[in-house]
């Protein structure tokens, strides 16, 4: 099974082809994720002939950019000799590039796209979903990229071991059905409350089909994901799971006009929490609304998974800046949420429920 896994990896997933060239990048923060960027390596060698692997240091948190030897590999060299020549590359490492210089920077990597990477295997502890690296890779270069943080070798034989084509139809149909809104309501039975606007944002689909220029995806895959509209969140969230662990009490958060405002709980993620937020204050930006369709994904106590679970929500704080929104910060964390009723608000006022107790009702 694990071998038509990494198969389907590089055939169905990626459709890497012989001509061109894949990176795969992990980082030093765990033992196993650089065996599995060895073995993912050493695979890839049969359906490319340039292969580049390459291990960072940890970076230590989610949606922080990758380190330059990265961004060198991905880009190019000529790219950033010239991003650096021009004092870029610095700022753009390290999220402070002001919107005049990124449309430098943008035109530069436009220049020399053709020396970037085709695809890229993501492999780091640390999310780079939500960085200017992936997005520029993916928007501007036509990269496709697959994005594993967290990534374990029980994945192999649990949710990449899915349909990926019946998950791809049901996820479409909830974006679909999403898109009809105009706000969204979120309930669950431990006391979490939720509703913001999804005006101006479209929700989008994370299938792990990666096969067209530009194609950008977690894998394991399975979710409708949307950037909420700033401002516009308004509630509390009741959190039992942080994201490789379960709380030994809930830790709740409270939201207004947008932005987590105060935590409580007597857990010691709470401590973490209030220094990330504390940090920035668009850390506590609500950043995103994603919904699990993988029926395969089943596992609690990794975010990558169970924030594809079938019948899940998640929430996140933080960065939205590379899925529509208008928030960039080198901070994005999500968190899931189990057996929600999510309620689709219309501009009429009709309510219309797409989960039930964690269950998904069928449109009439």
């Amino acid at each position: 099974m694990i071998d038509t896994v990494i198969e389907n990896l590089f055939k169905v997933n990626l459709g890497i082809r012989k001509e061109e060239r894949l990176l795969v990048f992990t980082d030093d923060e765990r033992k196993e994720t650089g065996e599995i960027g060895l073995l993912f390596a050493k695979a890839g060698k049969r359906f490319a002939e340039d292969v580049t692997y390459i291990e960072f240091r940890s970076t230590g948190c989610h949606g922080i950019e990758p380190p330059r030897l990265i961004w060198e590999k991905a880009f190019g060299t000529k790219t950033c000799a010239e991003l650096e020549q021009k004092r870029f590359l610095e700022p753009l490492i390290n999220k402070k590039i002001t919107e005049e210089d990124l449309k430098e920077v943008e035109e530069i990597i436009d220049a020399h796209k053709e020396e970037a990477v085709n695809a890229v295997i993501a492999l780091s502890h640390y999310s780079t979903s939500h960085t200017r690296f992936r997005k520029m890779l993916t928007l501007i270069c036509g990269a496709r990229y697959a994005s594993m943080p967290l990534f374990d070798r029980h994945m192999l034989t649990g949710a990449m071991d899915v349909d990926w084509g019946k998950m791809a139809e049901r996820t479409a149909l909830i974006a679909g059905r999403v898109n009809e809104c105009e706000d969204i309501e979120i309930n669950t039975p431990n006391g979490t409350s939720i509703r913001f606007s999804r005006k101006g944002r479209e929700a989008k689909e994370d299938t792990g089909i990666l096969t067209e220029p530009g194609s950008f995806s977690n894998l394991p895959a399975g979710e409708v994901y949307l950037a909420p509209l700033e401002g516009t969140a308004k509630g509390r969230l009741v959190l039992e799971w942080a994201p490789t662990r379960r709380l030994g009490s809930p830790v709740t958060i409270y939201i207004e006009n947008g932005e987590a405002v105060k935590i409580e709980g007597n857990e010691p993620f709470v401590e973490y929490l209030e220094g990330k937020l504390s940090e920035d204050r668009k850390n506590r930006n609500i950043a995103e609304l994603g919904i699990g369709t993988n029926d395969k994904a089943a596992r609690p106590d990794n975010i990558l998974e169970s924030e594809k679970i079938l019948g899940t929500v998640h929430i996140a704080l933080g960065d939205n800046s590379s899925f529509g929104g208008n928030v960039s910060t080198p901070f994005h964390q999500d968190f899931v949420f189990f057996e929600p009723t999510v309620t689709l608000i219309c501009g009429n006022g009709e309510r219309r429920d797409l989960l039930r107790d964690g269950k998904l009702i069928e449109k009439k």
